[in-house]
This record gives structure tokens, C-alpha cells and sequence, in this order.
């Protein structure tokens, strides 16, 4: 490619300035208002930190987000978006392994107190990045909108397409997340590859119920509106019920989302009597997506095209579904799009023009790559003979519940000191709710074991996301082993299949 999303964005603000990029529940965005606000945002990024710089965000799907990313973007530095749902133990994790310079945080938001959870992660940090509260009283830190306030004085860099505009968080086997860097080319082929596959049309509206600390939650609010002439509706927390209101309010003609989305979505617009007649497509991914779910959609829903696809932060949209073909959108996970997709071993490796340009650490990149280039998922899988890819199972150790990588050892880690705990393991069995669900093994240190409200209880009190708590308990005497003593972990997994 040779231009940028700023350049994307004057461009849309000098074409069409009128036209709305993103709505929330309190505010549209224009074209020219988001080049406006984002123009003095980026102004006063670069008065504090050099380019290249990262600026974090843990946001809920606001259209102070966009602005934040947009500002970043033309300031020359990176955008880090955080999910909302992370707490003390991984946000300090991120802040000091990205180095952030600046992290943006809603004073409350579901209940819980933003400022005083980063007053404790900052004080814990040897070089804290400065705290800038969106909505809400800021107390000692930046108040956005004084940011918003400032003058616009200096230039802005020149941006290049091949530089780093994005980094984002993934949990790992390792127990460490991995922050996997994308450009303004890989971004940008990204959606170029959706233009191209997913039937989007200027003027297409994306409901936007996913994260926009996720890559599809973040090319959907961010990306899209810009580089394909779409608008984005934000939700800022899932309500299947508010979601089929807001489409047929807005004629949304695409989403995507997790298992869990669909299924929601299918069944409040059963109750409100509506076959979604403006829906073109709906993407389903992220997590293990029945067959049944995706032909009860393709029924259910007017002329949506449902399909499931495959493809991680780190190759996006490595298939792109088969919204042509109703029984292989079901049955299969899809096409290869842009990306060149082979299976070695059993093993999905993946390459192409959206793929991630490395981690941020460059020892973690170690064994991610075969000597052809291509992504090493640990996704296993086969090709049908007609080239649609089917995923038959993980090979890493992770665990998708509602579309949110969990990394198992992370909380084993933690679980292992609960006092009641000798040995733990962790693993995800299916779920027809949520994709997968978290079960904990545990020989416990003599008497009684902890069960699910004790982890519960035991894990946010060292600062850990509640998505990550196991939903399930089971005590064994002692975990299967093989002669290294390594956990047998696809032991656990049939038998907990089997009893459940």
C-alpha cells in the first residue's frame, strides 16, 4: 500500500465531511469532527512523547475510542487498546512490557473504579505511563477533555505505511501475553481482503458488539469506516435485545462475533418478531461454532448470509468464510481469502499480506515462523477436497470461552499457591453456550479442595480478570503423567468430556 489510515482519514474528512464513522449510545462521529478531535489530540500526544511512542487504551466501545486511535495514528505512534475486562495483575503485565506512555481509562465503568485500579498498577510501575481519564472526574491524572482543549501548534510526522500502528495483546502457552505488531500494510490489506470477500458496499453499517481491544472489534470501529466506507454502531456491553434494536434502528448490514453473539442475536430477534431484513452477512468466529447454529441463522435471518471463518490475531481472517454456499459455511471453517493457507503435520500455517510484521519481543517470534515464512498456528485441521479449511483441535494449550483467549498456565500459576491446592490443571471442554468452558483439576492439599466461588474469590484478589476464573471444579487424587512428567492434558479433557 502506499498510504496510511491518516491519510485515509483527511481524506474522508475532505470528501464526504458530513458523513457519520461512529456512533455509540451518547454521540455521532463525523468524518470531519473525528479529523478535527483527533488532529488536536495527536498535537498534544507529540508535546509529551516522541513518535513511535505507546499510547494504551482500556475502553468499552466508545467513540472516545476511535478518537484516541485516530489521534494516535496521526501523531506517528502506536495504539494499544487493553480490554476493559483486564484488571491489576495483567494491566501492569501490558503497561510495562509495551512501555506505554500514556494510558486512556473511564473514570467507572460496570461497577468498577478505573482510577483507583490504575493509581495502584502506576504505583507498582518503575517508568508509569501518564493516566488520562475519559468520561468522569480525573482526579490527580489528565482529564480527556482537557486534552481535547489544547492548541494545535507544530506538525504532525509523515507517516510511512510500513511502520507499526498497532499492537495487541494475546494470550500465549507460555502464560506471558505476546504483543503481536501490525502496520498500516497489513491492516490495510485486512480490509481490503473483507471489501473483497464480505459483500461491504459504501454506506454498509457494522453493528459492533465485539471489543475494540480485539482485532475485529478494532478494523470494524477504527479501520472500516475509513478505508471502506462504512459506519460502525458501538455497543458498549452485549444486550442481545438492545443489538436487534439497533439494527433494525440503523439498517445494520454486518456483524461478526463469537458463538455466543449469534446465538443471542437469533434469539432476541425471535422475541421482537424480526427476520433482520437489512442484515447482509454475519461472520462467526473466535471460538468453536456449532454447524446447527449456523444453519438455524441461515434459516432465522431474512438474507444474511452466516458463515464461519477462521484466523487469529496474528493472521487475520486467515479464511473468509463461504457466504456462497450455505452447507460448507456450516460444516466448514471456510476459504482461504488473501492468505496462502498449507497443513503441515496436521499443523494450520498460514502467510499473506495481512499477516502480523512480528512480536514486540523478538525472542517470542522464535519457532512462531516455519522456514517458508508462514504463521505456525498450533491449530490443527484438513483441507476438504473442494480447498474449504475444517479446524479439528488445538495443539497449544488455550482456551476460547465467548471469543476470549484464556491461557491456562497464567492462572495455574496463580491457582497453584491457593493453600488448598497441591497440583492444578486447566482445560477447556466444549460448550454449546460459550464455545468452551474452563475446568480446573485439582488434587487438593489434604482435607477439602477450593471450589469454584474459592478460585473465583482467590484470583481477583491478585488483580485477575473475572473471565478467566473456571467455571468448573474436579478433584482427583492425582493428574495423569507421562513417564517426564508432563500433564496428560487430552486425558483430562476426554474425561471431563465424557462425564459431562
Amino acid at each position: 500500500m502506499n498510504a496510511t489510515l491518516a491519510d485515509a482519514l483527511r481524506a474522508s474528512a475532505r470528501d464526504a465531511p458530513d458523513r457519520i464513522l461512529v456512533r455509540d449510545d451518547d454521540s455521532v462521529v463525523t468524518a470531519a469532527q473525528l479529523l478535527d478531535r483527533a488532529t488536536v489530540l495527536a498535537h498534544a500526544l507529540t508535546r509529551r512523547m516522541p513518535a513511535g511512542s505507546i499510547v494504551s487504551f482500556t475502553l468499552p466501545n466508545w467513540h472516545e475510542a476511535a478518537i484516541i486511535y485516530l489521534g494516535t495514528t496521526l501523531a506517528g505512534m502506536i495504539a494499544n487498546p487493553i480490554l476493559p475486562s483486564l484488571r491489576d495483575h495483567e494491566l501492569s503485565f501490558i503497561l510495562a512490557d509495551a512501555n506505554s506512555r500514556a494510558v486512556f481509562i473511564p473514570q467507572v465503568f460496570g461497577g468498577h473504579d478505573y482510577v483507583a485500579m490504575l493509581n495502584r498498577v502506576v504505583a507498582g510501575l518503575p517508568d508509569p505511563p501518564d493516566v488520562v481519564v475519559v468520561r468522569g472526574d480525573a482526579g490527580s491524572h489528565t482529564a480527556f477533555a482537557d486534552l481535547l482543549g489544547e492548541p494545535t501548534t507544530g506538525t504532525l510526522p509523515v507517516l510511512d505505511p510500513s511502520h507499526i500502528q498497532l499492537i495487541l495483546y494475546t494470550s500465549g502457552t507460555t502464560g506471558r501475553p505476546k504483543g503481536v505488531l501490525h502496520s498500516h500494510d497489513s491492516l490495510h490489506a485486512l480490509i481490503t481482503q473483507l471489501g473483497r470477500y464480505w459483500r461491504i458496499e459504501p454506506g454498509d453499517t457494522f453493528l459492533v458488539p465485539s471489543p475494540v481491544a480485539h482485532i475485529g472489534g478494532s478494523i470494524y470501529a477504527f479501520e472500516c469506516p475509513l478505508l471502506l466506507g462504512t459506519q460502525a454502531v458501538l455497543m458498549q456491553r452485549w444486550d442481545p435485545d438492545r443489538a436487534v434494536a439497533l439494527m433494525l434502528e440503523h439498517g445494520c448490514t454486518h456483524m461478526a462475533g463469537a458463538t455466543p453473539f449469534l446465538d443471542g442475536l437469533l434469539a432476541a430477534a425471535q422475541r421482537a418478531d424480526t427476520r433482520l431484513p437489512d442484515l447482509k452477512v454475519f461472520i462467526c468466529g473466535g471460538a468453536s461454532v456449532p454447524p446447527s447454529l449456523i444453519r438455524r441463522a441461515t434459516q432465522d435471518l431474512d438474507k444474511a448470509a452466516v458463515s464461519r471463518v477462521y484466523g487469529s490475531t496474528e493472521v487475520p481472517v486467515t479464511t473468509v468464510g463461504s457466504l456462497d454456499d450455505a452447507e460448507r459455511a456450516a460444516d466448514t471453517d471456510g476459504r482461504p481469502g488473501v492468505a496462502e493457507v498449507v497443513i503441515v503435520d496436521g499443523e494450520i500455517r498460514s502467510r499473506g499480506p495481512q499477516m502480523f510484521r512480528g512480536y514486540l519481543h523478538p525472542e517470542d517470534s522464535a519457532g512462531a515462523f516455519d522456514e517458508s515464512g508462514y504463521f505456525r498456528t498450533g491449530d490443527l485441521g484438513r483441507f476438504t477436497d473442494d480447498g474449504h479449511l475444517v479446524v479439528t483441535g488445538r495443539a497449544k494449550d488455550i482456551i476460547i470461552r465467548n471469543g476470549e483467549n484464556i491461557s491456562p498456565k497464567e492462572v495455574e500459576d496463580i491457582l497453584v499457591t491457593h493453600p488448598q491446592i497441591a497440583e492444578i490443571a486447566i482445560v477447556g471442554v466444549p460448550d454449546s453456550r460459550t464455545g468452551e468452558r474452563a475446568c480446573a483439576t485439582i488434587v487438593a492439599a489434604g482435607g477439602g479442595g477450593p471450589e469454584v466461588a474459592d478460585l473465583h474469590e482467590f484470583l481477583v484478589a491478585h488483580g485477575v480478570a473475572k473471565f478467566k476464573v473456571p467455571e468448573q471444579v474436579r478433584f482427583v487424587d492425582a493428574l495423569p503423567k507421562n513417564d517426564a512428567g508432563k500433564v496428560l492434558k487430552h486425558v483430562l479433557k476426554a474425561d471431563l468430556i465424557k462425564e459431562s
